[in-house]
């Protein structure tokens, strides 16, 4: 099986609907998927619950298939919005001086795509 990781840095949703897209696709087409939410994203995550938001069906989507690896702490911190993901229970990622590290993934055998 394929591993990828989609890195999420981007703050706009338009961008962000788009690694939901990729990730559902590619999911469902059996390609072992993880998303990560860092830099200006992480301001996104309030939207991937709020019922309004344009996000929220694919985010939901994506939610069910399990497809979010979690969030950067520092970032996430700076955006406000780490609370927000610790209530969603969404893993907080500092494994690489409080940001979320690629170096695991890429030993795991993943590919590493950022947006």
């Amino acid at each position: 099986m394929k591993n990828v990781v989609l890195f999420a840095f981007r703050g706009d949703s338009m961008c962000f609907i788009h690694v939901l897209l990729y990730g559902i696709e590619l999911s469902e087409s059996g390609i072992n998927i993880r998303v990560v939410l860092e830099g200006e994203s992480t301001k996104l995550i309030p939207e991937l619950y709020n019922e309004n938001s344009p996000l929220y069906n694919l985010a939901q989507k994506a939610i069910k298939l399990n497809l979010f690896e979690g969030v950067c702490k520092a970032c996430s911190t700076m955006m406000g919005t780490i609370e927000e993901a610790k209530k969603r229970n969404l893993n907080i990622l500092s494994d690489m001086s409080g940001h979320a590290g690629m170096a695991r993934f890429i030993n795991n055998g993943f590919e590493v795509i950022t947006f």
